[in-house]
């Protein structure tokens, strides 16, 4: 099936998530499998960043006003609701009435609203969203950084160390992969959309961690736990991960060397000799994911146990896993002319249509589906991490990706 991203975007995605504004703030926070929606639900502020970066990126790829104004609510609620004023940084977990609930602070959760907030300063031109970002760009490096790399979550006056939700695989770490990509996304955002020499210099060192600590060259890929001096702790390959950071790395890449014009002499060679470094490293990545986890059509989700040459493979096909392997395997068809990736990133959007959207009067995605493409019951279709930042960034990069391509 040839892309076709924007009716995609028009007739699943955005009808789904706009019947979820609720009028008494933000989105409502859960929808069962059912496609029954609990307006008592928390609200999770991860799924109401994403919102708010979807609504504006889909206002700044189709200029569609209405999305626009879906920013705007989803704006509000984030800084009425969901932003800590007395000690800064974004809570974990909102109430339905809009109260706190959960005062942890996550670096992960403060990197989506800065990727949110730099992206919403963009589609509306507030500035007071931009200076948000910025504070929450102060926290991340103030409170959640060491001499190794980035630190987990804190509890609300950033002082002493807490439980990560990012740790929810049974592995207790210090670091992990996750929160440094996403932390290298917002900090791509935040330079993308305002330049300034410390968020360039920041993510100048993140590429470097990820190209000296997380990448494992032996196994072509990268590492999902670490401890405090960023060893791995754990035998997870999360193909997911790899190929949403192998486009992720790249962009970053794209972005400070659109703004190498703001870093010294010197840290222009460091850019420089580290930017061929990780496009290499993303492309042996790319092609290691296509070589081992994708099968019939859709990716696999992880191994476990790769070390010892015989992994167990868990293969379900999870909703975001396949929309973002729809983009790295794109991403690597613009860098190498390789069909190859064309032709797989096809056939994955094709899975997705056939299997993975849920194609009942109101629905979106399911979580996930089996190997054999029956929808699993166990998962709502909204959920606090289920929201249209994977799927609806899918539909965004492919709109913005097929423009430029057809003008060149």
């Amino acid at each position: 099936m040839k892309f076709n991203p924007e009716q995609h975007l028009n007739s699943v995605i955005l009808p789904y998530w706009n019947s979820l504004k609720d009028s008494t703030g933000g989105f409502y926070g859960f929808v069962d499998h059912n496609l029954t929606v609990n307006k008592k639900a928390d609200k999770g502020v991860i799924l109401n960043s994403r919102i708010l970066w979807f609504y504006s990126n889909v206002y700044l790829s189709t200029g569609d006003e209405s999305s626009l104004a879906y920013a705007d609510h989803a704006y509000d609620f984030l800084i009425n609701s969901c932003l800590d004023k007395e000690n800064g940084g974004l809570f974990w977990m909102i109430n339905s009435d809009g109260t706190v609930k959960d005062t942890v602070k996550n670096a992960y959760n403060q990197a989506f609203g800065i990727y949110a907030l730099s992206s919403y300063y963009r589609a509306s031109g507030n500035k007071d969203a931009l200076n948000v970002a910025y504070s929450l760009f102060e926290c991340i490096e103030s409170y959640c950084t060491d001499e190794y790399g980035y630190l987990e979550a804190f509890d609300k006056t950033w002082k002493n160390a807490v439980e990560s939700a990012i740790c929810d695989q049974g592995v207790v770490a210090d670091k992990t992969m996750n929160t440094l990509l996403h932390v290298l996304e917002a900090y791509t955002e935040l330079l993308y959309s305002d330049a300034h020499p410390s968020v360039a210099r920041k993510l100048l060192r993140i590429l470097n961690i990820c190209k000296d600590k997380m990448y494992n060259p032996e196994l072509k890929r990268l590492e999902v736990f670490f401890d405090r001096k960023m060893e791995t702790l754990s035998d997870i390959h999360s193909y997911g991960h790899d190929i949403e950071a192998a486009w992720l790395l790249d962009r970053a890449c794209e972005v400070l060397e659109a703004n190498s014009h703001i870093l010294s002499y010197d840290e222009n060679k460091e850019l420089y000799s580290s930017a061929k470094i990780i496009r290499e490293m993303d492309s042996i990545i790319s092609q290691q994911i296509l070589n081992i986890a994708f099968k019939d059509g859709a990716l696999n989700n992880e191994a476990r146990g790769e070390k010892t040459g015989n992994p167990h493979i868990d293969t379900d096909r999870i909703w975001w896993v396949q929309a973002e392997t729809v983009v790295g395997f794109y991403n690597e068809y613009e860098k190498s002319g390789s069909k190859i990736f064309l032709e797989a990133s096809e056939a994955v959007y094709d899975y997705i249509e056939k299997y993975v959207v849920d194609k009942r009067k109101g629905g979106e995605w399911f979580w996930y589906v089996d190997n054999k493409g029956i929808p699993k019951t166990d998962h709502g279709i909204t959920e606090p991490w289920k929201c249209p930042y994977h799927n609806g960034r899918m539909c965004i990069e492919l709109i913005n990706r097929m423009k430029k391509n057809s003008k060149e």
